[in-house]
């Protein structure tokens, strides 16, 4: 859609996203507004390859990282609605010879709409192959082998895993018998009339798709992951558009109904909780803000932030795509689009964002640890090559220190126990080729469980300027007497 040569509702947000790419040297941006069944205003600014003086336009191909989530799930209802999958049966059930591992609760419990509501007990995991470098993606039987493991109950909690999605994109590619990337183009895209969509970028795309950039402004060389189905999706934003509307039931002419409006509605129920007035779905983040019904995706990684928006009661739709990773720019185009759009959204908006700068002024408070958990406790880290010797001494005065195998003893830096967890960071080395690839630091993340610590010990790349790793081992220690 080209702009409108007299005024609109949109003028003064075409001028602030002006102002902001030059101001944050950031590629470009796109947009995409649809409101009661029709599109409103698509649009891009700036370059999809600076580089090559490629302009970017409503039909440029951006990476959608975590946007990827509830486009797989539609794929996933697909076979739903076939009676091909059972949303409530293990997802054991769909695997092959590498099967999901529960270090706490019954594997069984693990199902499809776990994994997909993020509450299986999989940890935070996500791991980069970038072009230029020499580690190969494994395949997906050795991924599930090496960090397959549910270190909570099935149904304990909310946490978010990109290793879940992975396993999604894979149970999809077992089920249809298809690749992963051929059952979304012929089962998702094409009937959607999504022609500019695909995973990754296929062949006669390449000259389309807007290329990632780095903080250093620089190009990212073309990565990959063992979690395609949570982020490997590119779309422009005229697609994406499209797609939201589809799960806003404003079936367009030329898209076919792929999902019934009841699954529509299925994926959009929230089955567990996140946080006060924020639940998950199947594929979806639902929320309540300013007295409307929010669903929605974000996503972001190195040189792709992106939203998108759906608010039911309204027939409202909003994309914001980048091409580089900008999470407060994107936020801001889609905050003022709404506030354009939705009465009494911005002066909800600037409540929350006073209690947050209140928030982000509370200096933080020092960790005191109960008597539960002050003392020695012992046990093990799980890795795919070994496990590891690992112990805590937690004193009254706060001071925690750490042994991991024969390394040297270390303090434990940041610590908290929040709503029964135990966390906190500290530098030693756990060994592994995996996580050796770049530099790290460990994060503990245990449940206190009587006597028992128990969890994740999360090895997580040091920031720089490509997208490091984050890679989540199984850990159980004891109270020593």
């Amino acid at each position: 859609m080209e702009p409108q040569n007299q005024r609109d509702v949109f003028d003064d947000i075409r001028e602030l996203i002006r102002y902001k790419l030059v101001e944050t040297v950031v590629p470009s941006l796109a947009v995409a507004v649809a409101k009661d069944g029709v599109v409103v205003w698509e649009e891009a600014f700036g370059w999809a390859d600076r580089e090559n003086r490629v302009p970017a336009d409503e039909h440029t191909m951006y990476s959608l990282a975590s946007i990827s989530k509830p486009i797989t799930a539609t794929g996933l209802m697909i076979l739903k609605e076939r009676r091909e999958l059972d949303l409530d049966k293990p997802i054991n059930d769909y695997l092959r010879n590498a099967k999901l591992k529960a270090w706490v609760g019954n594997p069984n419990d693990a199902t499809v709409r776990r994994v997909a509501n993020h509450s299986a007990g999989l940890p935070l995991h996500y791991q980069f192959f970038y072009e230029d470098d020499p580690y190969c993606l494994p395949p997906m039987d050795e991924t599930i082998r090496r960090y397959g493991n549910l270190v909570t109950a099935p149904g304990e909690r909310y946490q978010y895993s990109n290793l879940g999605y992975g396993v999604l994109d894979y149970v999809i590619s077992r089920i249809s018998g298809k690749s992963y990337s051929d059952f979304m183009r012929d089962e998702v895209f094409l009937p959607l009339g999504m022609t500019r969509a695909s995973v990754y970028i296929g062949r006669g795309h390449k000259r389309h798709h807007a290329v990632r950039y780095g903080t250093d402004g620089l190009p990212i060389p073309f990565y990959d992951f063992d979690h395609r189905g949570a982020s490997a999706v590119y779309s422009s934003a005229h697609d994406l558009v499209r797609f939201g509307m589809f799960h806003l039931k404003a079936h367009l002419q030329d898209q076919k109904v792929i999902l019934s409006d009841e699954t529509i509605d299925e994926m959009q129920c929230p089955t567990v909780i996140v946080k006060d007035d924020v639940g998950y779905g199947i594929g979806w983040r639902i929320s309540e803000e300013a007295a409307y019904s929010f669903i929605s995706h974000d996503g972001g990684m190195g040189g792709v932030a992106t939203r998108l928006l759906l608010v039911p009661s309204e027939s409202l739709v909003v994309v914001v795509l980048c091409n580089a990773a900008q999470y407060d720019l994107t936020r801001l185009i889609q905050n003022e689009i709404l506030s354009v759009l939705l009465p009494g959204y911005r002066d909800y908006r600037s409540r929350v964002e006073a209690e947050e700068e209140g928030k982000e002024k509370e200096a933080p408070s020092r960790f005191r640890p109960s008597p539960e958990l002050i003392g020695e406790w012992s046990g093990v880290v799980h890795t795919y090559m070994e496990d590891i010797p690992f112990g805590l001494l937690i004193k009254d005065s706060g001071d925690v220190h750490v042994k991991l195998g024969e390394q040297l003893t270390t303090l434990l830096d940041d610590v908290s126990f929040v709503d029964g967890y135990f966390k906190g960071r500290m530098a030693c080395d756990i060994g592994t080729e995996d996580v050796n690839r770049l530099p790290y630091h460990l994060y503990v993340e245990l449940r206190h469980r009587d006597k028992v610590l128990n969890g994740s010990l999360i090895a997580k790349s040091l920031p720089g300027q490509r997208q490091g790793n984050a890679l989540s081992h199984w850990v159980e220690l004891l109270r020593q007497q």
